[in-house]
């Protein structure tokens, strides 16, 4: 039997909100399912190792391709890149491989924690650390003529370094001056709480900061108290921990009333240019095949479904035209 579970109704209006994406500004209408978390290419090497981000397009093309193939018979529409600088990323090779694929994909702006952080970044003075990011989402990345469809940061587990402080106050001056998302990967919810003080400090909204890997902070009272102050939260483990797991993380959400703040994904793929022929990606199609199969087995209904694989991702990556 279907339950229909607290706050899933709409709470925006979409009208004049697109996705920013590499075949361009794409509003809800023309999207169904988005995967919010995934990876099409990623260097976790330090940027001051030889051969760092670096590929050959076409063997990435090759690779990558069939795994945005699979998803598109499913009929995923879209799909969030979380590759950001720091860890290779590379929005030419994005922008390749949606090309062979015509499909959608929303790359960030924004920068990885320490010690991957950039020497570009890292010399950068608070100005000119805004000014880089706001120019990629209102005008085109520094690798490729398209716009950034969100900024992507993370922090130490131990705490926010100064560095990273630094570049999470220019990130939500930017967000604040674009309407963009803030994503973090984040272990830890002292830290993610420590982020949001920050985001309101400059001005920008809680609810446009995205807790990536909150399934990694074990005490709950964490996730209640992002969602309380208007926060994405998002379970990004889909196919790499036990389904049975996931999928308890997910139910209790619902139950809370977290529908509308609830993101969830793989944090799979990629080509990795350390491995020979950037090693074997794996397939982002275990939520459609399997976990949503499972919760509509265990009682989650179908427009609850359609919020956390349509909806949500929509919400929290548009921002207006």
């Amino acid at each position: 039997m279907n339950h229909e579970y607290p706050g899933t109704s709409a709470t925006v209006d979409d009208a004049e909100r697109y996705l920013y994406t590499t075949l361009g500004l794409l509003g809800r209408d023309k999207l169904g399912m988005i995967l919010p978390h995934e990876h099409v290419f990623v260097d976790l090497r330090t940027p001051d190792k030889p051969g760092y981000g670096e590929a050959d397009e076409a063997e990435v093309v090759a690779v990558m391709a069939p795994k945005i193939e699979e998803i598109k018979r499913r009929g995923v529409t879209a799909l969030v890149e979380c590759s950001t600088t720091g860890v290779g990323r590379r929005a030419d090779f994005d922008l390749a491989v949606s090309r062979a694929t015509s499909f959608p994909i929303v790359v960030p702006t924004g920068s990885y924690r320490e010690p991957w952080i950039t020497p570009s970044v890292r010399e950068a003075d608070d100005e000119a650390l805004e000014a880089w990011m706001f120019h990629e989402l209102s005008e085109r990345f520094e690798e490729a003529d398209y716009r950034a469809g969100w900024i992507k940061l993370s922090a130490g587990d131990d705490g926010i370094t100064w560095l990273e402080e630094r570049i999470l106050r220019a990130a939500a001056r930017a967000a604040a001056r674009t309407g963009a998302v803030i994503g973090s990967h984040t272990m830890r919810g002292r830290v993610a709480m420590a982020q949001l003080d920050v985001i309101e400090q400059e001005g920008h909204s809680p609810d446009r900061f995205l807790w990536i890997h909150t399934q990694n902070e074990t005490d709950l009272g964490y996730h209640d108290e992002a969602v309380s102050r208007g926060a994405w939260i998002e379970y990004d483990h889909v196919s790499r921990a036990p389904d049975e797991e996931v999928k308890s993380l997910i139910l209790r959400a619902l139950e809370a009333g977290y529908a509308n703040n609830l993101l969830i994904s793989h944090d799979v793929g990629w080509f990795d240019p350390a491995k020979p022929g950037g090693g074997v990606p794996r397939s982002y199609t275990h939520l459609s095949d399997v976990m949503m199969p499972s919760l509509k087995a265990s009682g989650v209904d179908d427009g609850t479904l359609k919020v956390l694989s349509e909806d949500n991702p929509f919400r929290a990556y548009s921002r207006p035209g």
